[in-house]
């Protein structure tokens, strides 16, 4: 895992910031499942953004998404690759990876579970305001998921001009 913090007016709280970004990660886990340690990093009008989803999740609704991907996956885990801490955003690379042993339930319906694996990229984006999430966009690799779990099948026949 690398971080960098880049210089800023105040490390100090940059790095506390970094802390707590890493903490909602820690209780998103498949073998933590801490929804409340997770709702509870965010500020009160804090809000979370599943842009792949076109969702957007504030108040007691922020740990739907960890129910939901958790109830997907069960086995549920995000190999955090990159932190970036720049003044109160905190930018992070990684995967999500799993076994899709469940319903996985986005806004459009319910995809039932296929039992095929992932490591799907994503990057999130914090912007942080006096030590809580103001705000976290997640920005999945929608089209890679849903090919891995095997819900985007040929879509080379699909492809003007393919071969497949």
């Amino acid at each position: 895992m690398k971080t960098i913090i880049g210089s800023g007016k105040n490390p100090d709280e940059m790095k506390k910031n970094l802390e707590v970004v890493k903490e909602l990660y820690r209780a998103a886990e498949a073998d933590v499942n801490d929804i409340t340690t997770f709702v509870s990093q965010f500020a009160d009008n804090g809000y979370f953004y599943d842009v792949s989803a076109g969702k957007k999740y504030y108040g007691k609704d922020l740990g739907n998404v960890v129910a939901i991907y958790h109830a997907a996956f069960p086995d549920m885990h995000r190999e955090l690759d990159e932190f970036y801490v720049l003044e109160d955003m905190v930018i992070v690379q990684l995967s999500l990876n799993g076994t899709h042993k469940g319903p996985l339930e986005l806004p459009i319906g319910t995809i039932p579970a296929t039992g095929k694996r992932m490591k799907t990229p994503c990057a999130d984006y914090f912007k942080m305001k006096n030590g809580k999430i103001e705000y976290f966009h997640c920005y999945t690799a929608a089209t890679v998921l849903l090919t891995e779990i095997g819900v985007i099948g040929n879509i080379g026949a699909a492809i003007a001009g393919s071969k497949a």
